[in-house]
């Protein structure tokens, strides 16, 4: 990825500070990041939307940093942590987890996505975007706005 998108992006995430505050989940970094179609084109209007500010967990750090790293895929850990750096950092809670278990098996939702739903309801977002299909059973939430860059969407 070129340096001026991780640039642009920065600057887009810092420039993002008075608004709705967006939990993102890990696919929508890596479709910005990696991705050269529709999807990531949504993901970076997204990251470039300067109505929202950006709220990404520990969940989503462990599971996108790592492999980039290991792989040494410079630009891309530059992308996630200039991303990272200017967005609200959620640490891992043993509360969460257990609310994420809750979430889980009220609505049927696979364990990573329960726990970005819990993380995302405890931190009071405004709004979860993720990369999933909309027919995931996480769309079955009532409790929190979910939105998918799969589908075009007014903010």
């Amino acid at each position: 990825m070129p340096r001026a998108l991780i640039a642009n992006c920065s600057v887009a995430v810092a420039g993002s500070r008075m608004s709705k505050r967006t939990y993102l989940d890990s696919g929508v970094l890596l479709a910005a990041c990696v991705r050269k179609d529709e999807i990531g084109r949504r993901a970076l209007e997204i990251l470039d939307d300067p109505s929202r500010s950006f709220v990404l967990s520990d969940a989503v750090r462990l599971e996108i940093l790592p492999k980039a790293v290991f792989e040494k895929r410079q630009d891309e850990v530059e992308f996630y942590a200039a991303i990272f750096s200017q967005s609200e950092g959620l640490n891992w809670s043993i509360d969460t987890l257990h609310r994420a278990f809750d979430v889980a098996q009220k609505y049927g939702i696979a364990t990573i996505d329960a726990i970005h739903v819990a993380t995302a309801l405890d931190a009071r977002v405004d709004e979860m975007v993720t990369a999933e299909k909309p027919t995931k059973p996480m769309f079955r939430v009532r409790e929190l706005l979910i939105r998918s860059i799969r589908e075009a969407q007014g903010a």
